[in-house]
């Protein structure tokens, strides 16, 4: 290679270090300041600030093709049309600033706009009153030199605010969320009057939201957003609102996936939604909707969670901001546009006063003559300068060359038809506008609260809140999550999962369910189902784990070691970590579990121990009730029962419940109670509170709430028991061919009775203090229709046994009997006063006293009306 190849070669070599950092900070500055982030000012991308000036360039009040449109912003915008047409589609959506004509999508649906040659578009009377001024604008050269751009348009409102923004540049991004038209404006109001205030997001699918960790849309918060969900019958849930940032294509694409997943149980969906959302959700039989919508909200896009980050670019450098400063910051500037815009228009105003001034003094005193004899035009200029002085001393600025020219422009026309009355009155009006404008210019906060109220009064019609602000309880999956997989264990070999089919049947779950698994020798280990998994021989217990769950209580009695003494602890079990194993005992080699009970309410049973016969040993058979054992840590060794060896242990008695009341529901659809809310609220139970229970077939019982019992699908009747509270009921007799009424206490009932005789249909029951009824008859033929009777139960009857036929209730027959609202029941403690005086008298005591119900005197019946029996209207104990 010779010399020339080595030096062209060299020549040709381009070093490139350092360059990569120059050119990738130079787009990531370009991207941030041009494309992806608002500016404060206006709140506007580049792109949509492009979009607003274009339009106001062709506005003359027509629609224009959104085609042309974005074919004339490309003039200042150095991009394809394509980000041009998103962005004005975009804006367009939002119904503030563009008013739109054509198919512009759908922003429920996700369906995308016609094409931008078939939609057409024009400024709303919003944007042209909030945000062009030419005399207060700042422009610069466009991306060419060829044309004038807006810096930032004269917004006099937070537009970013009320649109909301969203964008990703290069190590950043911004998520402001849209707020409500309304409120905004109240919140400015607020700040010009100095008064506190609080700004949340409003979005144009409506929804609910909760904004307990919203932090002022600053980094760091978050909110979530929920669709409204309403049971339309107990098959038919309908979903009338979406979350932000969802569709309802992509929420029925998450409901199809979490159906087939198996967390939910859906039947159908339909998607009629057009101008508003309606998606209706078909259930299958015996499905909870209350639980379905718990559980549409945890596996589906029902409910969403959003991460507001607000940044605006200030001075060519992004900037980190809350809401409420970003609010601050726009009202402050709309008061700065508005006194530049009244300093404008005042100057504007004095100038037309000048004018007329100038104008009147020129024809009412005949100046114009004094010029006729002038030759030259600074002759001209002279005269009427000359002639203006004796008649200037009230003018507001002195006369300059521009007004003498000005003055040798008006035509003989206007002179020879000049009015000096039309005159004054003009210049008067004038000095009205200036003293206005000096007004608002000396009062600008309440010209600015004005100007908001104005706004609001103009275009704040229909645009209400749309998203329902409320606190959102947390929801637990694995209490709402559908459990369609069964579980099974062998016990002996230690094995359990989904898939040991031919073993025992444990219950059903989910696959995001935890089991908890004890063994006899007091391990104990949670852990996440699977289809076989190994924990250990000898297992004692298995069951769904209850994160957080302290209502469950264990009762165990376990021997330390080979030979030691044995102890007795109340536990529970709450956090833990999954798959690691835990010494329920005191952890000594060969200690064993005796004894366990799993308690879901905490009940506390008496059991009783039978020892092993040594030596002299006299007693080898007491009693231990867990009530008198305090509730602790599954990590504690526990009460001494003894230090001999024991020979068996077995339960004497089933407890009640040791915890405190807890509310109880029914879910009338899955008939089981539930501590969730969830159906129709039954009252507090304590252990030893019981609920009644009554069938269509005439059967009652009374029994403590246990939260796995299905009730019978024939249930007329479910509520909480309470002492001599009677029971009535109504029933025909088909052997006698009558209707009966009766009422009885259910206070001594032990097991199931039947209340009716055998062939007998119940018709009404009740279980109140002073129920009413409303008798229906059923027309006779050839005879007039009887009107219904109402009659007040407690004076119709008296109480009886359970067993007893009753009274006749009436010898017509009977279309219906409805339940009325019951009579307020009164209690008169007869013996308060002296409770009150005498301190002696303990709880015990108090329990004993006698309460005498007060109970309204028969009233005289009419002929046809049945007639009570003649008993004497009872006194309960």
């Amino acid at each position: 290679m010779n010399e020339e190849q080595q030096h062209n070669e060299q020549e040709s070599i381009k070093k490139v270090k350092g360059k990569f950092k120059e050119w990738f900070l130079d787009y990531a500055s370009y991207v941030i300041l041009e494309r992806a982030v608002p500016a404060i000012e206006d709140g506007f991308k580049p792109v949509q600030r492009r979009i607003m000036h274009s339009m106001r360039d062709l506005h003359d009040g027509r629609y224009n093709k959104v085609a042309n449109l974005v074919g004339h912003t490309m003039q200042y915008h150095p991009h394809g049309d394509m980000s041009i047409a998103d962005a004005m589609v975009n804006m367009g959506q939002k119904d503030l600033l563009i008013d739109t004509q054509g198919n512009w999508g759908n922003i429920l649906t996700g369906d995308s706009a016609a094409a931008s040659r078939y939609i057409e578009a024009r400024l709303s009377k919003f944007a042209l009153d909030v945000l062009f001024n030419p005399k207060i604008t700042t422009w610069a050269a466009s991306y060419d030199g060829r044309k004038k751009e807006p810096v930032s348009l004269p917004a006099k409102f937070p537009i970013v605010l009320a649109q909301g923004a969203e964008g990703i540049a290069v190590g950043l991004s911004t998520t402001i969320l849209p707020h409500n038209f309304n409120e905004l404006i109240d919140a400015s109001i607020k700040i010009l009057q100095g008064k506190k205030f609080t700004l949340f997001p409003d979005f144009p699918t409506g929804g609910m939201i909760d904004v307990s960790n919203y932090n002022d849309g600053k980094r760091g918060g978050k909110i979530r957003v929920r669709a409204k969900i309403k049971i339309e019958d107990n098959k038919t849930l309908v979903i009338s609102d979406i979350p932000y940032k969802t569709t309802t294509g992509s929420l029925i694409e998450s409901i199809i996936k979490a159906n087939n997943k198996g967390k939910i149980k859906v039947k159908k969906i339909e998607d009629n939604t057009s101008e508003n959302v309606e998606i209706r959700l078909h259930l299958p039989s015996g499905i909870s909707p209350d639980k379905t919508i718990d559980a549409l909200y945890a596996f589906t896009n029902c409910e969403m969670s959003i991460s507001p980050l607000g940044v605006v670019i200030e001075n060519n450098k992004p900037l980190f901001l809350g809401v409420s400063e970003i609010l601050e910051r726009s009202t402050g500037r709309t008061v700065e546009l508005l006194r530049q815009e009244l300093e404008i228009e005042l100057q504007e105003l004095l100038d037309q006063w000048h004018a007329a001034s100038l104008e009147r003094i020129f024809i009412e005193n005949r100046i114009y003559r004094d010029i006729e004899q002038e030759t030259t035009w600074e002759g001209v200029l002279n005269a009427i300068d000359e002639g203006l002085k004796p008649h200037i001393q009230h003018l507001k600025r002195p006369i300059i060359e521009a007004d003498l020219i000005r003055l040798t422009e008006i035509k003989i026309k206007r002179i020879s038809k000049f009015d000096i009355d039309k005159a004054r009155k003009n210049i008067e009006a004038i000095e009205e506008k200036i003293a206005e404008k000096k007004h608002h210019l000396a009062h600008i906060i309440d010209y600015t609260i004005a100007f908001f109220k104005e706004l609001k009064k103009k275009y704040g019609k229909g645009r209400e809140r749309k998203t329902e602000i409320k606190p959102f309880e947390n929801i637990e999956a694995t209490k709402v999550v559908m459990r369609n997989v069964k579980l099974y264990v062998n016990k002996a070999e230690g094995f359990a999962g989904t898939a040991l089919r031919k073993d025992e049947y444990v219950g059903d779950v989910s696959d995001i369910d935890d089991i908890i698994v004890i063994r006899k020798d007091g391990k104990l280990m949670v852990s996440k189902v699977a289809d076989k998994k190994f924990f250990g021989k000898d297992i004692i217990y298995i069951n769904v784990f209850k994160k957080k769950d302290k209502r469950t209580i264990y009762n165990m009695i376990y021997r330390d070691g080979k030979r030691g003494p044995s102890y007795m602890k109340r536990f529970f079990v709450s956090g833990i970590t999954r798959d690691k194993e835990y010494d329920l005992t005191a952890g000594n080699q060969g200690s064993q579990i005796l004894y366990f009970s799993a308690n879901p309410n905490g009940e506390a049973e008496v059991v009783t121990i039978l020892l092993r016969q040594t030596g002299s040993l006299r007693k080898t058979k007491f009693d231990i009730d867990f009530k008198e054992l305090a509730i602790k840590g599954r990590g504690v060794r526990g009460n001494l029962v003894t230090k001999l060896p024991v020979k068996a242990i077995k339960l004497k008695e089933a407890g009640v419940s040791t915890l405190k009341p807890r509310k109880l529901w029914f879910d009338p659809v899955i008939k089981k109670l539930n501590t969730e809310e969830r159906g129709d609220f039954l009252g507090e139970f304590s252990g030893n509170d019981q609920l009644v229970m009554i069938l269509q077939d005439g059967r009652i019982s009374k029994f403590i709430p246990n939260l796995e019992k299905h009730f019978p699908d024939n249930m007329i009747l479910l509520e909480k028991y309470v002492a001599l509270k009677p029971v009535t009921a109504a029933y025909f007799d088909q052997e006698k061919k009558r209707y009966f009424i009766k009422r009885f206490l259910i206070d001594d009932l032990k097991r199931e009775e039947i209340f009716i005789p055998d062939r007998a249909e119940l018709w009404q029951v009740s279980y109140d203090w002073l129920p009413v009824w409303a008798l229906h008859f059923a027309k006779e033929r050839g005879k007039d229709q009887k009107l219904s009777q109402e009659i007040n139960v407690d004076e119709f009857i008296s109480i009886k046994g359970l067993k007893a036929q009753g009274n006749l209730l009436s010898k017509f027959t009977l279309k219906k009997i409805e339940a009325l609202p019951s009579l307020v029941y009164e209690v008169e403690n007869s013996v308060e006063t002296e409770v009150e005086e005498n301190s002696e008298i303990s709880r015990q005591d108090i329990d004993e006293i006698v309460f005498e119900i007060k109970i309204p005197k028969p009233e005289e019946t009419v002929d046809d009306k049945p007639k009570p029996d003649n008993t004497e209207p009872p006194t309960l104990f």
